[in-house]
């Protein structure tokens, strides 16, 4: 029998809540994050809404000495993981460094740098790097710099499959836990809102353009109409269960189950595959259908696409057979970040026995999904959560409780 991994310890940082505390009361309340961008002038673009972490100043978090190394996404996940790591108790530099992995994923993040890295070559010349390369580069940074800053040497990766890339990063975590690595830190923190990096986001056509943010980001909903990006994430403390106990740590819940697939070539007349990533994560946790008691979805809010999740959900499950849940319409999608705190959200559903809302929405009834529009004190008790990246990237990932 395999070992049993688990969560001992969760850090946010979320567009509607800075913490894992604030975030989820954020959520209960459905208090969205998504508004105008600050962070700089939208006012030219034909998108202008984003989800930025609020109240995030990194002075106050980080080193004076780490600051002019790092951007904002990097910053934003150190502190993530310094949130995990004290959550579960741990102290990083009491425990033997090769006893530690980090597997983090990225997607979205490296524009930030890359536009720093750009500016630089205009006014600088060929001494910096091309931005090619600090793109290339950036994907480990997270990955780097958490590990560096902890000192942990164990087997480690950075993972890059656009907005599955958070649960894939889970998935290799679990590995290295039943590999024997005692103790893991995964998830993502992710997004890029700069101008280079909006434009990037642009020209994939799905971002929305409404005019107020109460109506930009509408999954499931007959008005929809693509999503809103947004930055942040969630970081998780993974530990084998029986050590966990042993040493007395909070137990959030297991990770039980995980698959990832990729979809045919299109035009190839097969079908997507995304039900069968549902499917072999389930079988991964020895779990049928009927045992998992909420969906979060993937909602990517472009018609096409909602259809097709909509389809995968429901031949596994049954028309409106399990509620399914979007808290991400209070944050935007975080990409290679948003399943991540799909993940947290899910976790802390399973603790205080709640099921989070999707804002906003009136679900379409041609999908014939049962979508939780409001709180539901039904406890849950398991959980899937499912995510898709650009260029047909699938995975899910199953949490149940641990009691």
């Amino acid at each position: 029998m395999k070992p049993s991994t688990v969560v001992t310890g969760i850090g946010v940082t979320a567009p509607n809540g800075l913490g894992t505390k604030a975030y989820w009361a954020a959520t209960l309340e459905a208090t969205s994050g998504i508004d105008r961008i600050t962070r700089f002038d939208p006012s030219r673009y034909p998108a202008r809404f984003a989800g930025e972490v609020p109240g995030f100043v990194a002075k106050e978090h980080l080193s004076s000495r780490l600051l002019p190394q790092t951007d904002h996404m990097t910053r934003l996940a150190l502190v993530a993981a310094d949130w995990a790591f004290a959550d579960a108790g741990v102290q990083p530099d009491q425990l033997d460094g090769y006893d530690m992995s980090v597997v983090t994923a990225s997607s979205a993040g490296g524009f930030e740098f890359g536009e720093r890295e750009l500016q630089a070559l205009w006014s600088k010349g060929s001494k910096y790097v091309s931005a090619y390369q600090s793109f290339a580069w950036f994907y480990a940074v997270n990955t780097g710099q958490i590990s560096i800053r902890n000192g942990m040497q164990g087997p480690s990766a950075a993972l890059v499959s656009d907005h599955a890339g958070g649960l894939d990063a889970i998935g290799q975590a679990r590995r290295q836990i039943r590999k024997g690595t005692p103790l893991a830190l995964t998830g993502g923190v992710d997004g890029s809102i700069s101008p280079y990096g909006w434009i990037s986001h642009l020209a994939s056509g799905r971002i929305s353009t409404a005019e107020t943010p109460d109506r930009a980001y509408l999954p499931f909903d007959a008005a929809a109409s693509g999503y809103v990006p947004g930055e942040g994430g969630a970081l998780f403390v993974l530990e084998e269960a029986n050590a966990a106990r042993k040493r007395g740590a909070e137990i959030y819940g297991e990770i039980a189950g995980y698959a990832s697939t990729f979809d045919p070539r299109p035009g190839s007349g097969r079908p997507p595959a995304l039900k069968r990533a549902i499917t072999l994560a389930l079988q991964d946790a020895g779990m049928a259908p009927q045992d998992i008691d909420v969906v979060f979805a993937d909602a990517v809010a472009v018609p096409e696409l909602d259809r097709l999740e909509a389809e995968a959900i429901t031949e596994v499950f049954g028309p409106r057979g399990v509620p399914v849940t979007a808290p991400k319409t209070m944050t935007g999608r975080l990409y290679a970040g948003a399943a991540p705190l799909d993940v947290a959200a899910a976790l802390l559903a399973i603790r205080d026995g709640v099921l989070p809302p999707t804002v906003h929405i009136e679900p379409d009834d041609g999908y014939q999904l049962d979508v939780v529009t409001g709180i539901r004190t039904t406890p849950p008790r398991s959980a899937l959560v499912i995510a898709r990246g650009y260029g047909g990237f699938n995975s899910a990932v199953v949490v149940r409780s641990a009691r």
